[in-house]
């Protein structure tokens, strides 16, 4: 099996254990809306439930839930797709994919099981709160921030190289 499809592997079965491992403990251990400090005025685990996308949106929508689970499914489609095309020397380029199709593969379980994402990790600097937020949105943010060094990384070996 190549390298690209034992990490993507290795990558998935970590990050959508600790996914669906960390939302289940919440749902079964806290109240919705139930928040827990972790440090004052910084973070807290607060239990709450997102219908929509990032920042919440189209929450309020009749087809939110089918056109979340179509989206991600497609993203989810296309990242095997373009693993599939890599090269075998690209490995941050596929960790940062696997990183991203776990994520999406994590939220998309929630929207087919539940019809929303259970949230949890509640950053905020004392009153001013950034959504909250779980592992497989982690998994995909921290995805993206390689996939965009990596991209640029070899934008500029490619200008040294020109030069």
């Amino acid at each position: 099996m190549p390298f690209r499809y034992r990490l993507l592997l290795l990558v998935s079965l970590v990050v959508l254990a600790l996914d669906q491992a960390t939302k289940l403990y919440i749902d079964s251990r806290f109240a919705l809306y139930e928040s827990v400090t972790v440090f004052e005025n910084f973070f807290h685990i607060t239990y709450v439930r997102n219908k929509g996308a990032a920042f919440g949106i189209l929450a309020d929508n009749a087809f939110r839930v089918p056109f979340f689970i179509t989206v991600a499914s497609l993203a989810a489609i296309g990242i095997l797709w373009y693993l599939h095309k890599l090269g075998e020397g690209q490995k941050l380029h596929v960790l940062a994919l696997s990183l991203i199709f776990s994520g999406a593969v994590g939220n998309l379980i929630d929207r087919i099981r539940l019809g929303e994402v259970i949230d949890f990790l509640d950053a905020h600097w004392y009153q001013h709160h950034w959504p909250a937020f779980n592992v497989a949105d982690s998994a995909i943010c921290v995805g993206v921030g390689l996939l965009l060094l990596d991209m640029w990384r070899q934008e500029s070996a490619k200008k040294k190289a020109a030069a």
